[in-house]
């Protein structure tokens, strides 16, 4: 390596980290337009061959903010008001309460003071949201500039989202079939956790929330997007919210409310998990449960909530060029040197 190879190496590296500097605040809402943008690719074609690509974008944007921007501020706005709603409702001597205290001695055998357990939380959130007011207020005033800059982002990688792949295959050192394999199988694993575990996920909580509106489970709309979080995690799930549903509505004297909620969850929520799951990620990538719930788990504590989409793509994307560098090296080297 020469001298002008490392100076321009280095230079690369330098500004690449003030880029990453740069870009960190906002990582979260960067990450929303791709996604966005991957979601409303397949619509870009056919409308820019109808007008023009910078219509056919700002109209895709317009969808965006009608189909995905609203629901969610709407939802967020909902969530929280159910949840200051259920952190203000508690009554330390809520006979509910004083029930499922009871339900849990008979069977475990253990006193728990759930009551003055649940009034302190209550008062400890209380106490934070009048602390942080200043914080607030500057978080919303982030978050509106961030979901402006996604929107601005989701324009330019709908108008101009081919250069910025045809770029990367030319920058990519690879031949061309290897190429196509590696952008293949990164789409399907995208198409796979989108659809088989971001869709499903979504799908799963709002069955299982339908069961909680159903039975008079206070605050379901909180519980609900809980769930379709939760959902995302193989194997346990939104059972880590039925399950106490069920034991509360035991719990107040509905047995029968209980019971069919247990039988409607059982039944109606996980088959769905079991029947939907296969099909769609069999159909586009195979991946390990395994692979889903690091990702999952460690895609949230990376990259916040965006990072429960793209934690198990990063995972998948890794497995899928170890595979393609695999055959790229079984074609430099031969048979004698690789063995």
């Amino acid at each position: 390596m020469n001298r002008a190879t490392g100076t321009l190496l280095a230079l690369i590296g330098a500004l690449s980290l003030l880029s990453v500097l740069l870009i960190l605040p906002f990582v979260q809402y960067v990450l929303f337009a791709i996604l966005l943008a991957y979601v409303l690719r397949p619509l870009q074609g056919p409308l820019q061959g109808r007008t023009s690509p910078a219509i056919a974008a700002l109209s895709l944007v317009v969808l965006a903010i009608a189909l995905f921007v609203v629901p969610i501020a709407v939802i967020v706005a909902l969530v929280a008001e159910e949840a200051v709603a259920f952190a203000s409702d508690v009554d330390p001597s809520a006979e509910q309460l004083q029930d499922v205290e009871r339900l849990i001695a008979d069977v475990t055998g253990y006193q728990v003071d759930l009551a003055s357990r649940a009034a302190d939380v209550a008062a400890r959130i209380g106490d934070l949201l009048l602390g942080q007011t200043t914080e607030i207020f500057a978080q919303i005033t982030h978050t509106v500039i961030g979901l402006g800059t996604a929107l601005f982002l989701l324009y330019y990688f709908l108008k101009d989202g081919h250069r910025l792949v045809a770029w990367l295959r030319d920058v990519t050192p690879l031949p061309p079939d290897l190429q196509d394999r590696l952008f293949d199988q990164i789409d399907d694993v995208m198409r796979a956790v989108l659809l088989g575990h971001v869709f499903i996920a979504f799908v799963q909580g709002l069955l299982a929330g339908l069961g909680l509106l159903a039975t008079g489970v206070p605050n379901a709309a909180f519980w609900t997007v809980v769930m379709m979080i939760l959902a995302l995690v193989p194997l346990v799930g939104a059972f880590l919210v039925w399950g106490p549903a069920v034991v509360y509505l035991y719990a107040i004297g509905d047995p029968y409310l209980s019971g069919g909620l247990f039988l409607y969850s059982a039944i109606v929520v996980s088959i769905s998990d079991d029947y939907l799951r296969p099909i769609v990620v069999d159909r586009y990538a195979r991946l390990s449960p395994a692979v889903i719930i690091l990702g999952v788990l460690g895609g949230a504590y990376a990259f916040g909530i965006m990072g429960l989409f793209y934690g198990p793509v990063v995972l998948g994307a890794l497995l899928t060029a170890v595979d393609v560098l695999d055959e790229y090296w079984d074609r430099q080297a031969s048979p004698f040197d690789r063995h």
